[in-house]
């Protein structure tokens, strides 16, 4: 089942289908991992809720809400 990558929970782990996002962010997140395929945890969150971090490609990177709810995941 597909789901944006923010409501994935924290511990689980998704594979990225797509990055729905415009030219320059879209980018972004592909140079930083973000690719189809990738294997995404979801590790935690800040205590406000926002950002959260997550572990692509052996790096943690830490993803505001409206950049990691552009990105499709499926659970793993």
């Amino acid at each position: 089942m597909d789901r944006s990558l923010f409501s994935l929970p924290e511990g689980s782990v998704g594979v990225v289908r797509a990055v729905g996002l415009e030219r320059d962010a879209r980018r972004r997140l592909m140079d930083l991992g973000f690719t189809a395929g990738a294997r995404v945890t979801s590790l935690f969150s800040a205590p406000a809720g926002d950002p959260r971090a997550y572990m692509v490609r052996g790096a943690v990177i830490a993803l505001r809400r409206q950049d990691a709810a552009a990105v499709t995941v499926a659970g793993v």
